[in-house]
């Protein structure tokens, strides 16, 4: 599904896009090395987790998009680091759970 799609479906808001592409997968944790252990390339990552580091996992992994979750804001230096490394990020209002669920009934897993 394309990445555009999967953002209006679960209403987030854009940070930074670096361009629609394909999103294949899903992975939800907050702790840096399960991530590292459990996601796939092309995943979309929901978080809590909002420092640089995030960027640093999600380059290494080949994760296309992160979705910051419950109303947190990224650091300027998450941001940054993100167009360099052209990782989309997003923010939800909404839980990490919720956005799973609804990323996950879109058929991404």
């Amino acid at each position: 599904m394309k990445l555009s799609e999967i953002i209006e479906k679960i209403n987030a808001e854009v940070v930074y896009l670096k361009e629609d592409c394909d999103i294949l997968h899903g992975c939800t944790g907050d702790l840096l090395s399960m991530v590292m252990k459990n996601a796939k390339s092309d995943s979309i990552w929901i978080t809590v987790q909002n420092h640089v580091n995030i960027i640093a996992v999600a380059s290494m992994v080949g994760i296309k998009a992160i979705v910051l979750c419950e109303g947190l804001e990224y650091s300027p230096d998450t941001i940054e680091k993100a167009k360099e490394e052209g990782i989309s990020l997003l923010k939800s209002n909404e839980s990490s759970f919720v956005v799973s669920g609804k990323i996950y009934s879109l058929g991404i897993i």
